[in-house]
């Protein structure tokens, strides 16, 4: 079985709302409001393209700061801090290392291979910081992050891509990603899908899939 993790909000802390509250707390009083106000960051064309890697860090404040109105050193200031930011979440990097447990087991008995890799939207500068920051992700087969290919869910493309540079059978394949669209997409591709939540209800529905050796 191939496991492929995403890493915002499934194996690395990403809150964006909070993030509006603590940074620009004048424009988001409320949770709802900063609700909007993230969407408005964050869920637009320039973030996108950010993540895709055809926008730089620079530029993608610029970009954002004019279209929403938010200051432009604050916003930026934010936008550079992000990878600092992304904490690995403790259940869930538990859930990583039964996950790479078993893949040794297996081998060790001749079991059904383990596999593990990761595919995720992340901006070059960002990626960087987490492979400087965790070196647990060394543990990992393989792996794309979205800025590094110019490729970003939940394009086909980038499903893909993963497929052909680790030779994964899609029906052996199962995706963790806290975002349905990005599910959806990968089981248009034939790989099986876990629409994340927290560590425990991915790990009950792993054990389904066949990884009945993992337990948190």
């Amino acid at each position: 079985m191939n496991v492929v993790f995403d890493f915002g909000a499934v194996l690395f802390t990403w809150r964006p709302v909070d993030l509006m509250m603590e940074c620009f707390p004048q424009h988001a009083p409320t949770r709802a409001e900063a609700g909007h106000l993230a969407h408005e960051v964050f869920g637009h064309a320039e973030w996108q393209a950010f993540d895709r890697g055809t926008v730089s860090m620079p530029d993608v404040i610029a970009q954002v700061g004019r279209r929403v109105g938010l200051d432009a050193t604050v916003l930026g200031t934010l936008v550079e801090s992000i990878g600092d930011r992304l904490s690995p979440m403790p259940e869930s990097v538990a859930l990583f290392h039964q996950l790479v447990a078993l893949r040794a087991q297996r081998a060790a008995t001749g079991g059904e291979p383990v596999r593990l890799y990761y595919l995720s939207n992340m901006p070059v500068p960002y990626a960087r910081t987490l492979e400087r920051m965790n070196p647990f992700l060394k543990e990992f087969d393989g792996g794309i992050f979205s800025g590094d290919e110019l490729l970003i869910k939940p394009e086909p493309a980038i499903y893909q891509w993963l497929q052909t540079c680790y030779a994964l059978e899609p029906a052996k394949t199962v995706f963790l990603d806290d975002l349905l669209p990005n599910i959806q997409a990968a089981q248009a591709e034939g790989w099986h899908g876990i629409h994340f939540h927290n560590a425990q209800q991915a790990t009950q529905e792993l054990q389904a899939l066949g990884l009945s050796e993992i337990s948190l």
